[in-house]
């Protein structure tokens, strides 16, 4: 039969590209057609996304599928989760969309607490409360730029705004607005309660579209640009972790994930949100997922830790690759000093080997002096980080899984994933590395049906990609002294 060929546009925090995948009815194969990076621009103290950049970018990625004449039938878009845009009446960008890691909703928390207190807030959202969540930067629009709130008429997620861009028709995908505690996670709807106690106007929110539904055609001065293409813009899962999880290459019904990258987000698959005080003391978060589904999940800070404390490195003027990072860390001493990664003083850009030396300090520990000392205890914490998480979940659901299953780019890290099995005892099965583009492809396919449900796209996920296994390795007795020095930490 002739290859059926989709584009997804998989967007990160660091990074964009566009994957052509072709299925040929029994499975999936990749193409990268454009890779691009994705820069914060900060202006007058303000971080912001360059979002008409990443548009310009998406174009390229679909003029390509026309010049190398891929001749797809669909699109689809995921990005991180949070940040938005707010739109006038005239559909027109009212500003960039601002980043989640900007200072503007520092001490956010407190200011909401004049409204409703956190447990108040998660026991109708299910949503782990962390201080950029889109009801909080909404808030600080209301409190900071009250002008621009009262000219807004729409609020639109990253992806469904890049839609709107393509096609010119307006919608809210359920996944992604799920991230920013909007939402009644019992209900699926708008938590109007909440949303009208700070303040925020109704008028900004639409209707709430599921994954697998129909955005529209590219726009005629959309295809001026890019050529002459038939392909339908879809919603796909468009929350990066949403597509991700439909990636994890297994036909069980309970599993533990990770989708590993510049956040790592471990969890497990729902039928129904869980919210209760055991939840809401664990800081655990019910976000949409496809096909009904209610991903229970920890938001752990990820390889942000990795990733900015090599910028630091290069802002000092040494260039180091991932690579040389990992090969630095393994000629250390072991289990010398751990962090907690979710840590407040780890979450903005800056000096990261700095802030992970100081809390050692304050915490009495071993600090860690050179690169490689700091890249391992990164890796250390993280795997403990997982452990407890592991424990958590299965404390919480009952759930007693027998292999971690990591997905996303940090399946590159073979370290890390070694040290994820060693720490909490768990076989690791690490791939495919490109899952979130995956499950964008796997979403489109589930849309036109060939694929029938969420089991048959993980079948054809596993029969079409490698993967790496990691058992245990025998040295439990360390890594248990090891996690009780990090849970005295935390």
């Amino acid at each position: 039969m002739a290859e059926k060929k989709m584009l997804a546009i998989d967007l990160g925090a660091s990074s964009g590209r566009g994957i052509v995948g072709s299925f040929d009815g029994e499975t999936l194969s990749l193409k990268e057609n454009h890779r691009f990076s994705n820069d914060p621009v900060i202006v007058n103290g303000r971080m912001h996304w360059d979002i008409l950049r990443i548009f310009h970018e998406i174009k390229q990625s679909i003029t390509k599928t026309v010049l190398e004449k891929d001749d797809i039938r669909s699109i689809g878009i995921d990005t991180w989760g949070v940040d938005y845009a707010l739109l006038d009446q005239n559909g027109r960008m009212l500003a960039n969309p601002v980043h989640y890691r900007d200072t503007r909703t520092d001490g956010i928390v407190p200011y909401i607490g004049r409204f409703f207190t956190q447990s108040e807030l998660y026991a109708v959202t299910g949503i782990q409360c962390m201080n950029f969540n889109t009801i909080f930067q909404l808030a600080a629009d209301l409190r900071d730029d009250p002008e621009m709130v009262a000219r807004a008429d729409r609020m639109l997620n990253i992806p469904d705004l890049l839609n709107y861009f393509l096609t010119g028709n307006m919608a809210n995908e359920y996944t992604i607005l799920s991230t920013g505690a909007l939402l009644d996670a019992k209900q699926r709807d708008y938590a109007f309660d909440m949303i009208d106690k700070v303040g925020i106007p109704r008028r900004l929110f639409g209707s709430i579209v599921q994954p697998g539904t129909k955005v529209g055609r590219l726009l005629p001065q959309v295809l001026e640009e890019t050529g002459k293409t038939d392909a339908q813009v879809l919603n796909i899962a468009s929350h990066d972790t949403a597509s991700a999880v439909i990636a994890v290459p297994t036909q069980e019904d309970d599993f533990l994930f990770i989708s590993s990258g510049t956040w790592s987000l471990m969890g497990t698959e729902l039928k129904v949100p869980m919210i209760n005080g055991a939840t809401a003391k664990y800081d655990f978060t019910n976000e949409g997922g496809a096909c009904g589904t209610i991903r229970f999940l920890k938001n752990i800070m990820g390889l942000w830790l990795i990733q900015e404390s090599r910028r630091q490195w290069r802002r000092e003027g040494q260039e180091y690759s991932f690579a040389q990072l990992e090969a630095f860390a393994r000629e250390c001493k072991p289990l010398q000093c751990f962090i907690n990664p979710d840590d407040p003083s780890f979450a903005t850009p800056g000096n990261l080997p700095e802030r992970i030396r100081a809390f050692c300090r304050r915490t009495g520990q071993h600090v860690p002096e050179s690169v490689g000392e700091v890249v391992r205890c990164i890796y250390e914490s993280l795997a403990l980080k997982y452990r407890y998480t592991a424990e958590s979940i299965n404390e919480l659901t009952d759930l007693h899984a027998n292999v971690i299953y990591v997905v996303g780019g940090g399946t590159k890290d073979g370290f890390l994933s070694q040290m994820t099995a060693d720490a909490t005892g768990m076989p690791v099965s690490a791939g495919p590395e490109e899952a979130t583009a995956i499950g964008n492809l796997m979403m489109q396919m589930m849309a036109v049906g060939e694929a029938k449900n969420l089991k048959e796209a993980r079948r054809i996920v596993a029969a079409s990609f490698d993967r790496k296994y990691y058992e245990p390795t025998a040295e439990r007795a360390a890594w248990d002294e090891a996690y009780a020095k990090f849970l005295a930490l935390n």
